[in-house]
């Protein structure tokens, strides 16, 4: 039984409050950098690593990156490994030389693309 207006609204409400609750964040992409890929050489504990040259962004270790090879995507994954010489760096700049280990990823070949970004979650209202 209702009674009144007020009721309905307040249980419009609730279930307003519910839906929106079970709604996915919206996922958004920004861009970070792009490292072209110049050599690949064996590392004796993660397989193959990109040697690379960052033209332009930042390349940060443990951001999201995507290898694309003649205009296709071939991996989508994390940075694990982001070395600059022999130290491990948090980040390389444009201009910079940089070894870049992907998760999961062996295929990489000399003339890849990596392109570096990092997804942000947003509340949907």
């Amino acid at each position: 039984k209702l009674r009144g207006k007020s009721a309905v609204r307040s249980s419009l409400d609730d279930i307003e409050g519910m839906l929106l609750g079970e709604l996915a964040p919206e996922e958004v992409e920004s861009f970070l950098g792009v490292a072209d890929v110049r050599e690949v050489f064996r590392a004796p504990r993660l397989g193959k690593v990109a040697g690379c040259y960052v033209t332009e962004g930042e390349i940060n270790r443990n951001a999201r990156a995507r290898v694309v090879r003649d205009g296709v995507v071939v991996y989508e994954g994390r940075i694990i490994s982001l070395r600059r010489f022999k130290d491990d760096v948090p980040s390389v700049a444009a201009g910079f030389e940089c070894g870049i280990g992907l998760e999961n990823f062996r295929d990489i070949k000399e003339g890849d693309t990596i392109e570096s970004f990092e997804v942000r979650e947003i509340a949907r209202v």
